[in-house]
């Protein structure tokens, strides 16, 4: 990933547990490098179009390591995707990256999961007030 590249991270947005991700991606990213945009909205459904991604299916995180460059298929899908966005954090959050060597498959049945049960643990998100007025600027689309 390039110095100037702007990577952005789309999530369920109607997902408690994936909008408590977000600001706690938020509140970590202290560069403010990271990027998001709900799957749901405009700005993810076009990448998703063009990408031949599904665009009813939210259940799966998708990571653009640049989305001003995004080339087909530079993206990465569930847990390659979230361990990509730790890696943008950096610092000792990098620490976490030791998962990679866990396979993709194991790692990816944790994911599904987690994915499958999210709204019955985690409820719905209820859209509040972000923390720092600044982060809105963070968001494609807002």
């Amino acid at each position: 990933m390039s110095k100037e590249a702007t990577p952005v991270l789309l999530y369920d947005g109607e997902c408690g547990l994936c909008n408590g991700v977000v600001r706690f991606l938020l509140r970590r990213d202290g560069a403010g490098r990271l990027h998001f945009a709900p799957l749901q909205s405009a700005p993810a459904q076009a990448y998703l179009r063009t990408q031949g991604l599904p665009v009813a299916d939210f259940s799966s995180l998708v990571f653009v390591p640049d989305w001003a460059a995004a080339r087909p298929g530079a993206y990465l899908l569930r847990t390659d995707g979230a361990l990509a966005a730790i890696a943008v954090l950096g610092g000792a959050w990098r620490a976490a990256l030791w998962l990679r060597w866990v396979p993709r498959v194991l790692r990816d049945a944790v994911y599904w999961a987690i994915a499958r049960s999210r709204y019955a643990v985690f409820g719905v998100y209820r859209p509040r007030p972000l923390k720092r007025p600044e982060w809105q600027s963070r968001f494609l689309g807002c």
